[in-house]
């Protein structure tokens, strides 16, 4: 039996672990990094960037069969479903050195491709190994939800995880779930030639702006997706390749495969946490604002701490604890700043408050400012301009901001900004974006803010008639 003592030790090499590795190494800690199953995690291999390269091919097939209004013949689009997953493939084996055990070890960091588990409230095994670090961090993400839906365990269906392996274009795919991820790929099928159902329980796309979150759906549902909403799973029956879904208001829904995505669930089960005295909740791994779990050695970052589950989090996350665990210095985790985007067309973020969140907590002296798409010269020379962008604003400054359209998820870093930094409207209408951009759509937006201001404001029409008056 090995011992090792490093200052630092990570468990799981996905986003936030890698950060966390790469940052303290070459900050001079000594690190012990596991991980049992693929570096760079799911974010490499099964999330982020899989579905975006996916979704990137089914943008080109649909642009192929959409090109008219650019002075171009449409051409119907012949997509190869196989070859489009080489792609996804070739772009995942693209990203992976950067991920990769070699680079890390060549960093510094001693990476152990064994799983880990504590063994007490300082110590985890991994193989033949014990590690007593100074710090550890759990980084170990989340994995697929699978719901308890009779019948589901007896049939053959597909996750985030091993749609792809999928060579074969389904004929007819059901989506249970009709979140982001389900929303996404149910786009990108249909555009890639299958025919699509989305079985969404509540409302699709329900955590987002509902005046947003329609545009998305009424886009997916004239490219030919099926959406049913409150329709939630009761049965699943049949075989595969003729997979049936029923659901409590008695409708059914037959198709060839069948995708679940209701949601994730964090990976704790195997870490031995009771051995370390660490609290767990029904999300994940309970922390303090300092993401330091009851032991007060052990972080928690990423999916598995329970909180908002995306790739920059965990990026975000790691970040905050190496303030922490390397210079001892108070650090905290905040969401308000917090973006998120769902890679559909047209692409939907948001950061902050909802309109509907806004309200609520500000009531009447929230101010919502907004502006369209079609009203963006660049957004109509490219002819996307479905869309909007509204801003919500209280005493001067941004509270939330939510986007639709073409680049809403490139957009929407600069409101993040925008709320980290406690910017007042003022400061983001003094920024200059270049012509003609979609970037514009911001500066528009804080101008609109100030047009009740300064042109509806009959003061200043006086005071400006006064100043002309005496001006030489």
């Amino acid at each position: 039996m090995t011992t090792l003592t490093p200052d630092l030790l990570v468990i799981g090499a996905g986003s936030g672990g890698l950060s966390v590795a790469a940052g303290a190494v070459q900050m001079g800690a000594s690190v012990v990094l596991l991980e049992k199953h693929k570096m760079g995690g799911d974010c490499l291999n099964y999330g982020c960037v899989p579905s975006k390269a996916l979704i990137a091919s089914a943008d080109v097939a649909h642009t192929q069969a959409h090109a008219a209004p650019y002075g171009i013949a449409n051409q119907k689009p012949r997509p190869d479903y196989a070859a489009a997953k080489d792609h996804v493939a070739d772009v995942i084996g693209t990203i992976a050195p950067h991920d990769s055990q070699e680079r890390f070890e060549d960093l510094g960091v001693t990476v152990i491709r064994e799983e880990g588990y504590f063994i007490s409230d300082r110590e985890v095994q991994a193989g033949d190994t014990v590690i007593r670090p100074r710090r550890t961090v759990i980084a170990t993400g989340s994995s697929p939800l699978v719901p308890p839906i009779p019948g589901l365990d007896k049939i053959p269906y597909l996750t985030n995880e091993t749609l792809w392996n999928l060579r074969e274009k389904p004929d007819h795919l059901l989506v249970i779930g009709g979140g982001p991820i389900g929303m996404e790929m149910a786009q990108a099928h249909v555009r890639l030639g299958s025919k699509v159902t989305v079985i969404e329980g509540a409302k699709a796309l329900g955590k987002d702006d509902p005046e947003l979150a329609s545009i998305v759906l009424e886009r997916l549902r004239e490219e030919g997706v099926d959406i049913a909403e409150d329709a939630l799973a009761q049965e699943i029956s049949g075989k595969a390749g003729e997979i049936t879904v029923k659901v409590e208001d008695g409708r059914s829904f037959t198709g060839s495969h069948l995708l679940v995505a209701v949601g994730r669930r964090a990976n704790t089960e195997r870490l031995n946490l009771e051995a370390a005295g660490i609290k767990t909740t029904k999300s994940g791994i309970q922390t303090e604002d300092s993401l330091k779990t009851s032991n007060p050695r052990v972080y928690a970052i990423g999916d598995v701490a329970g909180g908002l589950q995306f790739t920059h989090v965990a990026s975000y996350h790691a970040s905050v604890i190496l303030r922490s665990a390397l210079f001892a210095l108070p650090a905290k985790a905040s969401t308000a700043h917090i973006p998120w985007a769902t890679y559909t067309q047209p692409e939907l973020a948001q950061v902050g408050l909802t309109e509907t969140e806004a309200r609520k907590k500000h009531g009447d002296t929230l101010e919502v400012a907004r502006f369209s798409y079609a009203e963006n010269d660049r957004a109509i020379a490219t002819r996307k301009t479905t869309g909007l962008i509204k801003v919500m604003v209280v005493k001067g400054r941004p509270v939330g901001a939510s986007i639709v359209g073409a680049q809403a998820g490139e957009q929407i870093a600069l409101w993040s900004l925008a709320i980290v930094n406690n910017l007042k409207m003022s400061q983001v209408s003094a920024m200059i974006a270049p012509y003609p951009t979609l970037s514009e759509l911001s500066k528009r937006v804080s101008g609109a803010y100030f047009t009740p201001r300064l042109f509806e404001n009959p003061w200043v029409k006086r005071v400006v008639g006064w100043v002309q008056r005496w001006l030489p």
